[in-house]
């Protein structure tokens, strides 16, 4: 069946190749920021020496300050390859819906492939919900985050009742830069609240099974035993690995088998790229992020 699904995906990189090049001399990979530069090099470095080795060229990572920084790479041709949230992708497809072709998606221990965007506070500050952050310093991430931005800028309004200027509702609402961020700002107690993604499986002591709490824990930042749960979107749909459609077409294939096959390959490189505990890398195409870049659109109007 894998095999079906990995042949379908590739004939349809194959089909929207039009403008591929003929060779490449390198190949980079952009990381998205959420934690600092360092690690998430150190987390991506046995992906960039497979990649290196499998396609032949110099392979690069490059960890931009901010989301965009690697959505204008992408579109600029400085960046071939990324993993970007829901999010991110649509502000890259409704800039240039032609540039990226999606590929893959991580996929969660139950074989689902959502997430859901987490809200969070100090256990000892005694906020166990929205209704307790009246008043209080709310933190967002970085503005082109699906989990740390989009999703509770919709869905969050709605349950208070209240925009979310700083006054409205929460006495200040204020972007941090990104998950590591805004997990470090809560838990040092300079805000009071945030948000982060997190695939919502497993124990909330190890920061769930994946995601930004859970790389967290695993590096020691926080204990979450200090920390509380107050809020939880609606599943998201988990953003997409994507490649520049301008990618030479035997490049494309090779690097998503190789993903495809990283889980079996190499937990632990598996285990460092996706931020947790996964069932690995599966096929997925644009159509599942239709909602989300209907909600984007929707917000810039």
């Amino acid at each position: 069946m894998m095999k079906t699904i990995l042949a379908a995906a590739t004939i349809a990189l194959l089909s929207t190749s039009v403008f591929a090049q003929d060779a490449i001399t390198e190949f980079r990979i952009g990381i998205l920021g959420g934690e600092n530069a360092q690690d998430r090099m150190t987390s991506n470095e046995c992906v960039r020496a497979y990649v290196q080795d499998l396609l032949g060229v110099e392979t690069k990572l490059f960890t931009p300050a901010d989301y965009d920084g690697v959505i204008q790479g992408l579109l600029g041709g400085s960046i071939d390859m990324a993993w970007l949230g829901a999010s991110a992708y649509a502000k890259a497809y409704l800039t240039n819906p032609e540039a990226l072709d999606v590929v893959l998606v991580k996929t969660n221990l139950d074989g689902s492939v959502g997430y859901y965007s987490i809200g969070f506070a100090r256990k000892d500050k005694e906020i166990t919900s929205l209704a307790d952050m009246k008043g209080k310093v709310f933190a967002f991430g970085d503005p082109n985050s699906t989990s740390g931005y989009l999703i509770p800028s919709v869905e969050i309004p709605a349950e208070i009742g209240a925009t979310m200027t700083s006054g409205d509702y929460f006495g200040e609402v204020k972007f941090v830069g990104g998950h590591e961020q805004t997990i470090v700002a809560v838990n040092n107690g300079e805000v009071d609240a945030g948000v982060t993604w997190a695939d919502g499986q497993g124990n909330w002591e190890d920061g769930y099974n994946s995601g930004a709490l859970r790389k967290a824990v695993d590096s020691g930042l926080v204990d979450m035993n200090d920390l509380v749960e107050i809020w939880r979107s609606k599943e998201i749909p988990e953003g997409p690995i994507v490649l520049r459609r301008a990618l030479p077409d035997d490049v494309k294939q090779k690097v998503v088998t190789f993903l495809s096959e990283l889980h079996g390959k190499d937990k632990q490189c598996a285990y460092n790229m996706a931020a947790g505990e996964t069932s690995g890398f599966t096929p997925i195409s644009h159509d599942a992020y239709e909602s989300i870049i209907n909600v984007r659109k929707a917000q810039s109007n």
